[in-house]
């Protein structure tokens, strides 16, 4: 390929980045069209699984990023000294509905859940895994919520629309009736 020597520069930008980096904005850097920078992200995503590399390219969150590869999670967990930090049954419940309702108010999660939500909303908010993005025409003008580029690296999705129908969540006998 013509462009093959721009992998390296590429491999950099990811390492430098260190978020997700859209194709578009990796194209305007190296003065490439974008459809190369895709073929160039392939090309170096497929040597490095083929190699006994550590690290891999994914897409997420609207761009790509470079990884740690799965197999090496615990090594480079040693390394770090990571302590994983779990998000509580209640914060999974919540990040749901914001997910899959949003925008969604407070009091219609709590609606949704049955319970107040107000210490949820606010580690989910801390976490950065939701955020404000705006306010609800009704009475009292309530903060509506969505999900963050955040939640979408933390579960590995490129853009919401790889979030699971619904449907497919519910248990058989509830789809039946």
């Amino acid at each position: 390929m013509f462009y093959r020597h721009l992998q390296g520069p590429i491999e950099a930008l990811l390492f430098a980045s260190g978020q997700p980096l859209p194709a578009d904005k990796i194209a305007g850097i190296l003065n490439i069209h974008i459809d190369d920078v895709y073929m160039l992200l392939d090309d170096l995503a497929a040597s490095m699984s083929a190699e006994a590399r550590g690290l891999t390219i994914v897409e997420v969150a609207g761009g790509f990023q470079l990884c740690t590869k799965p197999d090496y999670a615990d090594i480079v967990g040693k390394l770090a000294n990571i302590h994983e930090s779990r998000l509580s049954t209640a914060a999974l419940e919540t990040l749901a509905i914001v997910a899959f309702k949003q925008p969604v108010t407070k009091q219609e999660v709590e609606s949704i859940r049955g319970v107040k939500v107000d210490r949820v909303i606010s580690t989910l908010l801390e976490r950065m895994l939701i955020k404000e993005t705006g306010r609800k025409e009704a009475i009292g003008r309530p903060v509506l919520y969505g999900t963050t580029s955040e939640f979408l690296q933390c579960f590995g999705l490129k853009s919401l629309d790889d979030l699971p129908a619904i449907a497919n969540l519910l248990p058989d006998t509830a789809q039946e009736g």
